[in-house]
């Protein structure tokens, strides 16, 4: 029996706790008429954090850039916290999507390459019945030249990221750790994030998601309804 798909995220309950809470919090909590710097960052991460557990909870499911992004949000806690110099904040902010970046192109010579995860996983994509239909035309080592390509676009798309992760923290942390002024900078920097990186960066893993797309049609015959895993398989004999 094939496994049940794993619950998908819901984006919404993503940004509103990832980004919208947390850069609200930092500008208004850290205060000193409020709450202070230290209390209203420990606050603010604490909202990211809650929901990387509870999410695991309800979907029982972690990937790799999942634990990245946890790891980025307790880095960030602890660099505040023993208020290290501002510029390894920058450097951090590099650092996590250079990881990922590196690890898509190191994953490629192992069983299961970071890609499948990212792009071509069992939420999104029927990979049973492209499997299936890659080795019955013989067209599966093809593939496999595919997916090759399109994580050389996603890895792309995370050198990008760190670069401009870089140059936004530099750009707008200006001000000591600690400080109700470095919490605000900070929340500012977490809003500016989606639209001055985020943005750039899913253009580049749509365009990869639609070469994958139109890779698969035109070594399956699969059309694009059938390779989208909301399509029923059909019944075998």
């Amino acid at each position: 029996m094939p496994s049940t798909p794993a619950k998908r995220e819901n984006l919404l309950l993503n940004i509103v706790f990832n980004v919208a809470l947390p850069s609200f919090l930092l500008t208004y909590l850290s205060k000193p008429a409020a709450i202070g710097p230290v209390w209203g960052l420990i606050v603010a991460l604490s909202f990211p954090l809650g929901y990387g557990i509870w999410d695991f909870v309800q979907r029982r499911q972690a990937n790799f850039v999942s634990i990245i992004g946890f790891v980025s949000v307790l880095l960030t806690g602890v660099f505040a916290l023993i208020q290290v110099n501002r510029f390894w904040f920058a450097v951090k902010e590099a650092a996590i999507p250079s990881v990922i970046g590196v690890a898509i192109l190191a994953s490629l010579g192992s069983r299961r390459p970071l890609v499948r995860q990212l792009l071509y996983n069992e939420q999104v994509i029927d990979v049973p019945r492209i499997d299936a239909a890659l080795e019955s035309r013989g067209t599966s080592k093809a593939f496999e030249r595919h997916l090759r390509e399109a994580s050389l676009l996603l890895a792309s798309s995370f050198a990008i990221s760190a670069v401009l992760n870089f140059a936004l923290a530099r750009f707008l942390i200006r001000s000591d750790t600690g400080t109700p002024d470095f919490n605000a900078e900070l929340g500012k920097m977490n809003a500016l994030s989606w639209p001055v990186i985020v943005v750039p960066c899913l253009v580049i893993m749509l365009i990869a998601l639609w070469r994958l797309m139109k890779g698969i049609s035109r070594l399956t015959g699969l059309s694009t309804e059938e390779i989208l895993r909301s399509q029923p398989a059909p019944a075998t004999k």
